[in-house]
């Protein structure tokens, strides 16, 4: 079943700071969102970049958007479903945000050896792997989650060796 077609928006609407700030609002209200992921979402709702710009940045001048705020909540988030930090540093350079509040929020997790353990365990159990096949299948199931080597050969056992 199809979506039904958007309404275009009217050029007044479209450039209008007011309705801008109300759509603006409107996203805000379902979630929190990275200024530079806002105003892509604005934009493809039909209205002026230039002012949506403008507008966000008016936003985070009055904290309703919050960067650093948002990337910290992502992080807890993403990291309490198992996600590591390979992965959750890919989707926040997507959503726009500096490298320096990356790294920021990624330190902000205790420590992602153990995140990659615990994740292991949920997954295959408390027994560690015993066979060559098995370590391989598991690790591929951590890099996925985007965990780094150093993470999976913690998570294995130290033993288990990528390199090979």
């Amino acid at each position: 079943m199809r979506r039904p077609a958007r309404k275009r928006l009217d050029a007044r609407k479209a450039a209008d700071p007011r309705a801008v700030r109300e759509a603006a609002f409107a996203q805000l209200a379902r979630r929190d969102f990275a200024s530079g992921e806002l105003i892509r979402k604005l934009a493809l709702q039909g209205y002026d970049p230039a002012v949506s710009a403008a507008t966000v940045a008016e936003l985070t001048s009055e904290r309703y958007i919050d960067d650093a705020r948002f990337s910290e909540n992502y992080v807890a988030y993403h990291a309490h479903r198992g996600e590591g930090p390979i992965r959750i540093e890919a989707r926040l350079k997507a959503c726009g945000l500096s490298a320096e509040l990356i790294d920021t929020a990624l330190a902000t997790v205790a420590d992602w050896r153990l995140r990659a353990q615990a994740v292991r365990v949920r997954k295959f159990g408390l027994e560690p792997p015993e066979t060559w096949p098995e370590k391989a299948r598991q690790a591929r199931f951590l890099q996925c989650r985007g965990f780094s080597s150093d993470h999976i050969r913690a998570a294995l056992g130290t033993d288990f060796n990528l390199d090979d």
